[in-house]
């Protein structure tokens, strides 16, 4: 494994040297900035005279689907900028003839819907990798984002700053107002800032940039343009304060009603690193989980719901070691106690909270001009206790799950080149008294020839857990090699992971102990042809083995196609098969055992309609079987939806897995004897969503899902042997399940002012778990709706206080 590093590392720096050698031939724009002195007013019109004599970016080019055409007549743009003190301000005119074809949906902040959108991106380090993405659509609502190479798009980061359009004969007008305290940057006698105008025209499909970007290579924050002329400013205090207040009612709760009081707080460290705290945070907002039945080995992994974890964690997440929902998640020893309770039969359970109050958390992310990235994140949960009660005696047992528990991340990323980087990341739990600790540590390197053709990426990751007194150490590591440029691509990858490693106190790991190699290679289009916008085919290939001993567990290949028409129709399929038998290792979840599958076949595939069109519809399927078995499934699903008018849209969706004869793990007895079951697995999932957008600012919005799954056992069961194979057993258990979950969300969101905030929230939620699977639709129904049926409340008035708003009050009562 070494020499496979050491033999990829010095082919790397070979072609580096070849890349490293060619010219940079990009083209860079140049806009200059104008200063005044009095603040336009934020209205849409740009009738001030200061708009009429600032400098223009036009000349716009096609970056989606096509490449570097020009823009169409009667739909030019021209844009300026302004700046004084306190702000810039970027004013535009998109001419749109016929005006009537101006797609202007209203939507909720940072939702695009369909909609024409301007705005730009603007990086104060013009480093080629962070920028700061402003946005807005023809229907005035607005779209932040934060933007790096390694994570993307991060439309979790939220700003105050403030915008407006208008709608004339021949076009539209936006006006925008950007703080200087929403970037970052440090104090300069003048500024060269990278900058990018955007425009998307949706009636069309297209969209264009003020500064031509190459999508052939590297990443679109390589290619922007200069903003100049920006001289004798001063970075502002960045201090805001979100005070909160929220009254929530719950009647499955003990009490029913609870009254919260509390603040987040943003502060601006240095011109370039920021602290974000929350204060007695209260997440009684944050969007239900889709829950599944989970029969497989692996923990089902949902995706972070509370503000405060998603924004601007770009830097946090370096190296895949934090997975945010680990802080104030189920209690350690949250099952225990179910156990203590089984082995003393006088003993029930009484209370066993199934997470874990936050108490505060903290984390401070940035980067400095030269590159040098930080980001330290620390959080601080309570002891969780559960409660048991003697049944003769009526005496409580009081047992902690889950001791007070200090989390932390902490990163160190240094970007050169403007498409490299290399850097550290660290992340530690520790709980009090005897529950367990744990360490990870990794080294990470990110390296693109200059000539953003090939990068070869990887990391070395350590993991350290005391519990019960022993430290167990562990290592993993990744190598890829990729070449990243041109219609023709590929990557191969290297995964390890020893029998020991374990992230899962602060990260997300579903399992370890392997050592597989992955290839890919595939083809795209770049520019339109006669019948496709977009067109991707690619081939997949991986290579698995188990490290701990050194054993061949399978071999997996896939062929892929997706593509979008010229019509805007877009299509994918896909069609895999293992090759050969394989060995699991994990589904008999018993170390050291392995089960001999027989080689599975799956195909998959789909459509979408033109979204532009008031009615669309998605629509996807799938088949699996397993060879010389009877195994067998299918799937289906289809999401129409409808769009009365700019205001009013609803979307149903109804997906339907079935799996016949699924082997799968059952049991393990008292004698070791692991047992096997088939069965037959039904997921069905109804959900419906909806939204009515007063305007730009305030919205009402439904969200429902009811997800079933019923599964019933076949009565013959199988014992697995140590070769592998499975036998017949004279074992029968009812095994059957039949689970329910159900959620309605009701929210209403008003944007008072910009920063400012009234959320109302409405929740209705059922959960039930039996095991009779023969019900039909609507005696499931019927059933369900006997079980406790949580009914949630919660009012949420979130008020933003920017420092210097502040002190402009008290200087303007001297």
């Amino acid at each position: 494994m070494t020499r496979l590093y050491l033999y990829t590392f010095i082919l790397f720096l070979f072609i580096a040297a070849q890349g490293y050698g060619q010219l940079d031939n990009r083209i860079i724009k140049e806009l200059k900035a104008k200063r005044i002195d009095t603040p336009v007013k934020i209205d849409g019109k740009l009738d001030e005279a200061a708009w009429k004599t600032a400098d223009t970016a036009n000349e716009f080019v096609e970056f989606r689907p096509g490449f570097g055409d020009p823009e169409p007549k009667g739909q030019e743009t021209e844009v300026k900028v302004l700046y004084d003190d306190n702000a810039l301000y970027v004013g535009a005119y998109l001419r749109n003839e016929p005006p009537n074809k101006i797609f202007k949906e209203l939507t909720s902040r940072d939702n695009f819907g369909s909609s024409d959108v301007f705005g730009l991106t603007i990086n104060p380090n013009n480093d080629g990798q962070n920028e700061f993405m402003f946005l807005v659509s023809a229907a005035g609502v607005q779209i932040d984002a934060q933007i790096s190479p390694a994570n993307g798009d991060d439309f979790s980061w939220n700003e105050v700053w403030f915008s407006k359009v208008s709608i004339e004969e021949n076009g539209w007008y936006v006006e925008m107002k950007l703080p200087f305290s929403a970037l970052r940057f440090t104090k300069e006698d003048d500024y060269v800032w990278g900058v990018n105008f955007f425009r998307n025209i949706e009636e069309r499909q297209e969209l264009y940039s003020w500064n031509p970007i190459d999508k052939t290579k590297g990443n679109s924050s390589l290619y922007t343009g200069i903003l100049t002329g920006i001289k004798n400013i001063n970075p502002p205090v960045r201090l805001s304060f979100l005070p909160f207040v929220s009254a929530i009612y719950d009647n499955l709760a003990d009490p029913n009603t609870k009254f919260n009081f509390g603040m987040d707080l943003k502060y601006g460290i240095t011109d370039n690193f920021t602290l974000f705290a929350t204060l007695i945070p209260d997440f009684s907002q944050a969007g239900f989980d889709n829950l599944v039945l989970n029969l497989g080995p692996f923990e089902q992994r949902y995706k972070e719901q509370r503000q405060f974890f998603i924004e601007g964690a770009d830097l946090l997440n370096k190296g895949n070691l934090f997975f945010s929902r680990r802080i104030g998640s189920r209690p350690t020893k949250y099952g225990d106690v179910y156990e203590i309770a089984d082995e003393n039969k006088n003993l029930e359970v009484i209370d066993n909270p199934h997470e874990v109050d936050v108490i505060n958390a903290i984390k401070v992310t940035g980067r400095t001009k030269k590159g040098l990235g930080l980001a330290l994140l620390n959080a601080v949960t309570k002891k969780a206790e559960a409660t048991l009660k003697d049944i003769e005696t009526g005496e409580k047992l009081h047992v902690v799950t889950e001791p007070l528990a200090n989390y932390s991340v902490f990163v160190i990323d240094q970007e050169f080149n403007k498409n490299s980087s290399v850097g550290l990341t660290n992340t530690n739990v520790i709980r009090e008294g005897d529950f367990r600790d744990a360490n990870v540590t990794a080294l990470l390197f990110n390296l693109t020839t200059r000539a953003n053709s090939y990068r070869l990426s990887g990391n070395g990751s350590m993991s350290v857990v005391r519990e019960n007194g022993i430290n167990t150490k562990g290592f993993a590591s990744n190598l890829g090699f990729s070449k990243i440029k041109g219609n023709f691509r590929f990557n191969v990858n290297h995964n390890f992971s020893d029998a020991h490693y374990d992230k899962n106190d602060l990260g997300f790991q579903r399992r370890d102990n392997y050592n597989n190699i992955f290839s890919r290679v595939n083809y795209q289009i770049f520019e339109p042809t006669k019948h496709f916008n977009s067109f991707n085919v690619g081939l997949f290939y991986g290579y698995f083995r188990r490290f701990e001993p050194s054993v061949y567990t399978g071999t997996y290949l896939r062929l892929y196609m997706n593509a979008t028409t010229t019509k805007q129709l877009n299509f994918n399929i896909s069609a895999g098969t293992n090759i050969g038998q394989r060995k699991d290792f994990f589904e008999p979840r018993t170390e050291g055992r392995f089960w001999v599958k027989n080689p599975t076949a799956e195909f998959e595939g789909g459509f979408s309609t033109d979204r532009r069109k008031k009615f669309a519809v998605d629509f996807g399927g799938g088949l699996e079987s397993m060879i010389d078995d009877p195994q067998f499934g299918f799937s289906f699903g289809i999401t129409p939806r409808y769009r009365f008018n700019d205001r009013v849209q609803i979307q149903y969706s109804f997906s339907f897995d079935k799996m016949l004869n699924e082997y799968g793990y059952v049991n393990t007895l008292a004698d070791g004897s692991i047992i096997f079951g088939t069965r037959e697995v039904n997921e069905i999932v109804n959900g419906i969503s909806g939204k009515y957008s007063f305007n730009d600012r305030m919205s009402l919005v439904l969200a429902f899902r009811h997800y079933w799954s019923p599964v019933k056992y076949n009565d013959q069961f199988y014992k697995l042997e140590e070769n592998g194979e499975l036998a017949d057993s004279e074992y029968w258990a009812n095994h059957n399940i039949n689970f329910n979950s159900w959620n309605i969300d009701l929210r209403y969101i008003w944007e008072v002012t910009r920063g400012s905030q009234i959320m109302a929230l409405y929740r209705n939620s059922i959960l039930g778990f039996d095991d009779n699977p023969d019900r039909n639709f609507q005696e499931n129904l019927s059933n369900l709706f006997d079980q406790p049926i949580g009914h949630m409340v919660s009012v949420k008035f979130i008020y933003f206080l920017d420092y210097n708003n502040i002190r402009g009050w008290f200087k303007g009562n001297k």
